[in-house]
């Protein structure tokens, strides 16, 4: 009887010393408080808008990635220009939310600090579009937190978002966008 108990305890103890070994590798790293910008620039107008709400995700047992915005969060200089962004083009109530979701394609060791240039592949979604997309940037590691800041460029066609003739010369139909997220570890032992 005795040796079962033994027995008993010492395969709980591995089994518990696996568990909490897996979930210390187990880390997370989020934010809600990513930002990104777009400008569209014309001869006619510059139009720029800010959103400081961007949620990401990045596990880095895996290199997944994931980022997430509302569109009504955009804020423009003006309300007209985010009422026409939100009714007009993006159509915020039925297209409510902007994300990207893939991999980051090279391998990092996330334990020491440095900068990396990455590229991730995955789905981004705008407008109700899905296309798969190769983004390029930086990622930054650096006292326990990760930076990622990305530039790339939405063309209007490529998600259906369509413009009216009469405000067509004072709006882009390729958009700058540029991104920054700084995430700190969630999960797992810190």
């Amino acid at each position: 009887m005795k040796f079962n108990c033994f027995r008993i305890a010492a395969i709980l103890l591995v089994l518990l010393t696996c568990f909490f070994g897996v979930r210390a590798q187990d880390k997370t790293y989020t934010t809600a408080t990513g930002q990104a910008v777009f400008f569209s620039e014309t001869p006619a107008e510059n139009i720029s808008a800010v959103n400081k709400k961007v949620q990401a995700i990045l596990k880095p047992e895996t290199n997944e990635i994931a980022v997430r915005m509302k569109m009504t969060e955009f804020v423009f200089p003006n309300k007209l220009m985010q009422e026409h962004f939100n009714e007009n083009y993006m159509e915020s109530s039925k297209y409510p939310v902007g994300s990207f979701s893939g991999k980051i394609d090279q391998q990092i060791d996330y334990s020491k600090d440095g900068t990396y240039d990455v590229s991730a592949e995955g789905s981004f979604s705008v407008h109700g579009v899905i296309q798969n997309r190769k983004l390029t940037g930086t990622l930054q590691i650096r006292n326990g937190k990760i930076t990622i800041d990305t530039q790339f460029d939405v063309a209007l066609k490529d998600h259906k978002i369509e413009v009216p003739t009469i405000v067509f010369i004072k709006i882009a139909q390729v958009i700058q966008v540029k991104a920054n997220v700084v995430l700190e570890q969630k999960g797992g032992n810190r």
